[in-house]
C-alpha cells in the first residue's frame, strides 16, 4: 500500500505485479536488486553479505542502509499486526482489495492473523 501510495503521491508509474513476481519489471530503479536484497535479509540467506555488497556497488552505501531499514521496518510492522492481530481499517479495505487480491496476499498464511481480511 505504501510503496503504491508514494507512486501516485510522486506521480510515478510503477509495476506492482514485481512485488509478487520478480520475473515481472517493477519499474522501480534497482528493483529486482532491491527485492534480491529483500529476500536475503528476510530469509537470512547465506548469500547475504555478497548480495549487501552487489547493492553497494550499484547505489552505494547509503543506499543500502536505507534498503535495509525499510526492510527492517516492514518486517516490525508485520510482527506487530500479526502478534495482535490488526484488522484492516474499512477506508483501506475497500482501496485496497484490488492490490490484495492482484498480489495473492490473501494466500499468505499470516493472513489469517487480520480479522476482516
Amino acid at each position: 500500500m505504501l510503496l503504491r501510495a508514494s507512486a501516485k503521491a510522486n506521480e510515478e508509474e510503477i509495476g506492482m505485479e514485481g512485488v509478487m513476481d520478480d520475473s515481472e519489471e517493477s519499474q522501480v530503479p534497482a528493483g529486482a536488486l532491491l527485492g534480491e536484497f529483500t529476500e536475503a535479509v528476510v530469509r537470512r540467506a547465506p548469500d547475504l553479505a555478497a548480495v549487501r555488497e552487489r547493492v553497494v556497488e550499484a547505489m552505494g552505501p547509503e543506499a543500502m542502509v536505507d534498503a535495509a531499514a525499510v526492510v527492517a521496518n516492514f518486517q516490525r510492522m508485520v510482527r506487530i499486526a500479526d502478534g495482535i492481530g490488526i484488522p484492516i481499517d474499512e477506508s483501506w479495505r475497500g482501496y485496497s482489495a484490488e492490490l490484495r487480491d492482484d498480489l495473492g496476499v490473501g494466500e499468505f498464511a499470516s493472513s489469517a492473523n487480520t480479522p476482516g481480511s
